[in-house]
């Protein structure tokens, strides 16, 4: 079946909650990314399969869940195999994703809210200090489709400026790229209608608003994602916090309320850096359509295609 990374930020003590800063800047090559398709022909690492790996940043915080890649249906088993043993509850999930299977991230998106996993969009990169390297993590990263809704699944959801969060509808996966052209059952019309109620539920069953449905299901595939606003991030209830320290506290704090609260200015993370002349504007991106990703999402054979974003 088809489906469907430049600036950075720093803390000065990495994701400690005091003395917080962040530095803008180009992430253009990260590690942890592959190039845009080229002449190669190589699909973004957010285009491949979902892989997770765990980051450390001791002292300064606990570490955090990369999460790379578009969710099949091997997907929650990768993420069951990769938490054996480890002690996940209440850490962060740093997102760049394409999407994917629907069913498959409402499955996922459900085991990480039991766990109280907090969410957010970014790139895990290494920045030069004097005497080696630090791990940070880049804003400039993508979450689209499906994946919006498994930042949703957050129970604190820090989205920083710079990141691309993008909507669409849901379509039957293997006949994305000519939608319009292409023909359709009762049968796939049925599997459309139920995986969007099963989308609805999740989407208020997270804390999410009627809003984010609304915008998704507004873009059909032939059309260019829709990439969310602030005020829509706030909209559709996706933002819980501008604070950055609620999403990766010091070590010795315990978990953060996931709400909303208007800081003031000097406690804004993006406020606290003076990014003049430390901004560098990154090459222009183009606009991602449905289907961008032609990959396999797995499922079983014999059976209708499946709806994926």
């Amino acid at each position: 079946m088809k489906l469907v990374r430049s600036l950075r930020f720093v803390g000065k003590v990495l994701f400690c909650a005091v003395a917080l800063r962040v530095v803008l800047a180009v992430a253009s090559t990260a590690p942890g990314t592959l190039a845009q398709a080229g002449a190669g022909g190589q699909l973004e690492e957010r285009k491949l399969p979902m892989r997770f790996n765990w980051v450390a940043c001791e002292p300064n915080c606990r570490g955090w869940i990369s999460a790379v890649g578009i969710v099949t249906a091997e997907t929650p088993k990768d993420f069951d195999d990769f938490a054996r043993g480890r002690p996940l509850g209440g850490a962060a999930v740093v997102l760049d994703s394409s999407g994917g299977s629907v069913n498959d991230a409402i499955t996922l998106g459900r085991r990480w809210r039991k766990l109280g996993l907090r969410t957010t969009v970014g790139s895990t990169i290494e920045v030069p200090i004097p005497g080696g390297l630090k791990t940070a993590i880049a804003p400039q990263a993508y979450c689209e489709s499906m994946c919006v809704f498994l930042l949703l699944a957050g129970n604190v959801r820090y989205i920083p400026e710079g990141a691309h969060v993008r909507v669409h509808q849901i379509w039957m996966g293997d006949r994305a790229d000519d939608a319009r052209a292409a023909s359709y059952t009762a049968q796939d019309m049925m599997i459309v209608e139920r995986d969007i109620g099963r989308l609805a539920k999740f989407t208020f069953d997270m804390g999410g608003t009627g809003d984010l449905l609304s915008l998704a299901l507004n873009v059909p595939p032939w059309e260019n994602l829709h990439e969310l606003s602030r005020q829509e991030l706030v909209l559709t209830n996706l933002l819980t916090t501008e604070v950055l320290a609620e999403l990766l506290p010091p070590l010795d704090q315990g978990p953060a309320v996931a709400e909303l609260k208007v800081k003031p200015q000097q406690d804004r993370v993006a406020s606290e850096t003076p990014v003049a002349a430390e901004i560098v504007v990154p090459a222009a991106v183009k606009p991602t359509k449905t289907a961008e990703a032609n990959l396999p999402t797995g499922g079983q054979s014999g059976t209708a295609a499946q709806p994926q974003r």
